[in-house]
């Protein structure tokens, strides 16, 4: 009883195992030098999952199926508006309004620009839907966001001195070999090494199982930043609701603009599942430690909301 429970509530269980580790790491009576060595494994260790979550997920599409989508456009224009709209909100309540309403701005932001998670195929697979159709538009938002987010953030950004090509070339490099190569080494793999690719076919949910280590480590993280952050609850709070009402959106409006193609639960999740992890770089890069928080929030709340899904279709079925 117990197991299935948790295999059905796989994901809100990773997040709590994830709070649950670092809490208890925590107390255990280790040195300072230990517990950096802990990070800096831990920030070693999430790339290397994300670039294996996402080859195991790239070996299951065919190239020939990857093609754009007309709501691929309305997604892409919505998100961009969004973002620049958002930035220069910023602009004008950062030295107007409360603190607060400055952190809520910078969470909207960020989880607006943000582009698809990497998991965001693992996801549509296990609903039901053509991950195909979504793996086109992670690649087509990364390389929007590498080109649009350049342009706004030396406007909101605290580095005085960024410039754009500063900013394209820093997240390039933080966007592209999380993406590109990963893609590029499932189709080399699927052509060149077939008996490999079909055993890892044959691993069923294979990327799904990393993508919750991958979050376990996500949510840890996040706890240690809430931890040490010397913000108010008021701050603290202003993120957290402006996450929860980026994902609501998101999640809500990519469902109504897929439902008149065709392709609900792909629209949904390429446009409210988000790369969490790019979320807390961006913060910690351009805005502020407590801004980087947003991603942990809107990990919690995209995946809370992949686990109703995933409950929903099991129990249907």
């Amino acid at each position: 009883m117990l197991l299935r429970f948790i295999k059905d509530w796989a994901l809100p269980t990773s997040m709590i195992m994830g709070a649950a580790a670092y809490f208890a790491g925590r107390a255990l009576p280790l040195s300072a030098e230990m517990k950096g060595e802990i990070l800096d494994g831990v920030t070693t260790l999430q790339p290397l999952l994300l670039f294996a979550m996402l080859y195991c997920a790239f070996c299951k599409v065919s190239p020939h199926d990857m093609r754009p989508h007309r709501w691929h456009v309305w997604l892409l224009l919505t998100q961009m508006t969004l973002f620049v709209l958002a930035c220069l909100a910023l602009m004008q309540v950062s030295a107007t309004m409360h603190p607060s309403m400055g952190y809520f701005f910078e969470g909207f932001m960020l989880a607006i620009v943000c582009p698809t998670a990497t998991a965001c195929a693992v996801i549509t697979q296990k609903l039901g839907g053509d991950s195909a159709t979504t793996t086109t538009y992670t690649l087509t938002i990364n390389l929007a966001v590498a080109v649009v987010a350049p342009l706004m953030l030396p406007l909101v950004s605290e580095q005085g001195d960024l410039t754009f090509l500063a900013a394209f070339l820093t997240i390039s490099k933080k966007v592209f070999p999380l993406l590109i190569f990963p893609l590029l080494l499932a189709w080399a793999t699927r052509y060149l090494l077939p008996r490999i690719h079909a055993m890892i076919l044959n691993v069923r949910d294979l990327a799904f199982y990393l993508w919750l280590v991958a979050l376990a480590l996500a949510i840890a993280v996040t706890c240690r930043a809430l931890w040490h952050s010397s913000a108010t609850a008021e701050d603290i709070g202003a993120i957290a609701i402006a996450t929860l009402i980026a994902c609501i959106f998101q999640f809500a409006f990519g469902k109504w603009v897929g439902s008149h193609y065709g392709q609900t639960i792909e629209a949904g999740q390429a446009m409210g599942q988000k790369n969490t992890i790019f979320i807390i770089w961006l913060g910690y890069t351009y805005l502020s430690p407590l801004s980087a928080t947003a991603g942990g929030f809107y990990s919690i709340w995209h995946n809370l909301v992949n686990s109703f899904q995933l409950y929903k279709r099991k129990t249907k079925k």
